[in-house]
């Protein structure tokens, strides 16, 4: 910064903001919090580095990366940001559970209202009829009808209370 108020680096380094500083665009004086975490997590030194090493129009994206990933180590020494994107996947992983079942429950709750369709005479070896003329109904659960269906149907299901 050069000017009247160091950026928030030199400031917690107690040295002198030059023009140049490498920190000031991205460590505003304002914000102490955002560098003393980063500091605190990778060093000024090693920050410093980093910063060198990219070009211009990416440090700022860096700078944020480096501050979200101080803020994840703090909050979880051991796995940091890797800790938060596992406890993520098994959530999606929990939904998508939940979301199979759900189907699950529609299409047997479908096939359970849908009236008795006068089966074709059908060769016994040729299964791709069942696939061609049966199925593509049941397996469509794209549209948010089967979504507002499914919500206000009051069943019970044969997975008991795993799904609320």
């Amino acid at each position: 910064m050069g000017g009247n108020s160091p950026c928030a680096s030199c400031k917690l380094l107690r040295r002198r903001c030059a023009k140049d500083c490498i920190f000031a665009p991205y460590f505003p004086s304002d914000d102490p919090h955002k560098f003393a975490i980063v500091h605190k997590v990778f060093g000024a030194s090693n920050v410093s580095k980093m910063l060198q090493e990219l070009p211009v129009h990416q440090r700022a994206d860096a700078v944020s990366s480096l501050v979200y990933e101080a803020n994840a180590r703090v909050r979880d020494p051991v796995y940091g940001c890797v800790g938060a994107i596992s406890y993520l996947q098994n959530q999606v992983s929990q939904l998508q559970m939940q979301l199979a079942v759900a189907q699950a429950d529609i299409l047997c709750i479908q096939m359970q209202h849908e009236p008795a369709m006068p089966s074709p005479q059908m060769d016994p070896q040729d299964k791709s009829f069942l696939v061609q003329n049966s199925l593509p109904q049941y397996l469509n659960f794209g549209s948010s009808g089967n979504v507002i269906q499914y919500d206000s149907l009051k069943r019970e299901s044969m997975f008991g209370d795993m799904i609320s």
